[in-house]
């Protein structure tokens, strides 16, 4: 493991949108879907002003290295309210030097705090580099669930097909 260094995580606000598209963007490009990323500032301002979105940034002295964005969920099965983490990327010069594990600690004290009973994310399935670093801090796997979307022109056109 790296040498831990001086490593603060704070929330963002509507100011840091740039960083927030800048982090998303090195996140779509790394994970192969660079043209899928159409983030922008304005939408990121709405996402954590009126979406329930929160978003934190890890920085190292004055450098930012790592950002996360998430959101409150809910479980019908459980009862159980929860805490979805939809991006998360650790600039490559710093993985493994721990930020990825305090910003991991830092939004599942939040969710301990705020009475949910877990915390989820997906993680595509050719990453392992991510997998062996989530399976180490004892996350597990929903092997026997598929993720199933409907884009914004699928659900028009389903909508229209039924008229």
């Amino acid at each position: 493991m790296k040498e831990k260094k001086d490593v603060n995580i704070r929330k963002a606000g509507p100011e840091d949108a740039a960083k927030a598209v800048e982090f998303m963007n090195k996140l779509g490009r790394y994970q192969k879907m660079a043209d899928s990323t159409v983030i922008t500032e304005e939408k990121f301002i709405n996402l954590i002003e009126k979406g329930g979105g929160e978003a934190i940034f890890g920085e190292i002295g004055s450098e930012t290295a790592a950002f996360m964005y998430y959101y409150g969920n809910s479980s019908a099965f459980t009862g159980n309210t929860g805490i979805y983490i939809d991006a998360f990327y650790v600039d490559e010069e710093h993985r493994g030097g721990g930020i990825g594990r305090m910003m991991l600690e830092y939004v599942a004290k939040q969710a301990l705090e705020r009475g949910c009973g877990r915390l989820e994310w997906v993680c595509l399935d050719w990453n392992e580099p991510s997998i062996g670093f989530y399976e180490n801090l004892g996350a597990q796997s929903m092997d026997m669930l598929t993720v199933y979307r409907m884009d914004e022109s699928i659900m028009k056109s389903m909508i229209q097909s039924d008229k």
